[in-house]
Order: C-alpha cells, then structure tokens, then sequence
C-alpha cells in the first residue's frame, strides 16, 4: 500500500536565491527571506512529489536598501500589487545522472504564469539529531525575467545594459517530515486500501463460482 506523507521547508537550513548580472562585467546576488511550501510524497520517492511554494516578494534582499527598494517597487516586482511569486510543480523527471531530476511546473511572477523546467539534485534523506527525518536539495536554472514583465533597462553610454535579462535561479532546500500523516491523506489511503480488498475478494469470488 502506498503511504503519503508531507513535508514542509526548514527555514533555518534554506535558500532562495538568484543571481543577475550588473553593468554586463558582474554579478549581484540576492534572496528572498520569507518563503514556504507543502509537498506531498508517496513512500519517500520525491519522483512523485507534489510542490506548491510560495514567496513573499516582499521579502528580497540585496544587502543594499536602495536597490532592494526600486526592486519592490513598479519597475520590477511591483510589491504593493502582487505580493507573492508561486510555483506549482506539474512532473519530476528521472535523468539519467544519478539523483539529478527535471523539475517541470508553472511559476507565476507579477501575475505572469509560465511553464519552467528546473534542475533539482536530490542529496538524500537522513535523521538529525533531534530525530526528524530530512531532504536536501539543490534547484537551479536560468529563466530571462522579460518573459515575466520585469523589463525596467538603462543603456550605458559604453554600450550594453545596467541589469542582465537572464536570471539564475539558485536554491538550497531542506524539507522537514511531518510525523503526522494529514488527515485527507489517511482517509485517501484507507479508501485505497478498501477499493483493493473489494475487487480482491471480487476476483477470488468468480474463480471459485
């Protein structure tokens, strides 16, 4: 019988982050602080998981106010009207590169959704110390933030832009195993359990009439 169980992000052992590039000659990284999602796992093959994350757009930094500030505002994020970046996980596919998978899903930013394909490293599953039961992953991809209607530019008088189009996405995740099964999720899997003991017995039945 298949067992469900649910996992929620650890936010002392996680990341959100990204990377874009300033002046076409570096890089400026930032995160975002609040964040959360519920994911729902059959028998600990994370293959069958089922994301919904949610981000507090809100919550950026750069470890710079000014630009964080002109971050939330209009010209990128535009906080005030949309306060959250979403992702809703559709597939997890198998590579054929040991614990590497492609995450597929709909990300929505600034009321923007679009179908994404991420890389998602899975590092295991262990115990810590105080007992839980722990997942550690790695996400990245690049996305370009036009297709998402991020699409404040200045051009410099030496050519180029101020702020690259493309955007890497890097992530550290480490989920937390809920020790209590949800209660749907026990219902679903007696009702499961019931609907096979049923067409058993059926079968059994018209072998021995």
């Amino acid at each position: 019988m298949t067992t469900k169980s649910k996992w929620t992000i650890d936010p002392h052992h996680s990341e959100i982050g990204f990377k874009v590039k300033h002046l076409m000659i570096s890089h400026v990284k930032g995160k975002f602080k609040e964040f959360d999602a519920e994911i729902n796992v059959h028998d600990n093959d994370f293959s069958t998981a089922d994301i919904d994350l949610w981000i507090n757009t809100a919550s950026l930094s750069t470890d710079d106010d000014k630009r964080d500030e002109h971050l939330r505002s209009a010209d990128f994020f535009d906080v005030e009207n949309y306060k959250e970046i979403t992702f809703l996980s559709t597939l997890i596919e198998k590579t054929s590169k040991e614990n590497i998978f492609n995450l597929l899903g709909e990300l929505t930013i600034k009321g923007v959704t679009l179908p994404v394909k991420l890389e998602l490293v899975f590092g295991g599953i262990v115990k810590d110390p105080a007992g839980n039961e722990k997942a550690g992953f790695s996400v990245k991809e690049k996305i370009n933030r036009k297709d998402w209607g991020l699409t404040w530019n200045t051009v410099l008088e030496s050519g180029g832009v101020l702020v690259g189009e493309d955007v890497s996405i890097i992530c550290e995740i480490e989920l937390i195993k809920s020790k209590n099964t949800p209660k749907a999720m026990q219902l679903e899997a007696t009702e499961t359990a019931t609907e096979t003991e049923s067409a058993t017995a059926e079968e059994l039945g018209s072998i021995s009439s």
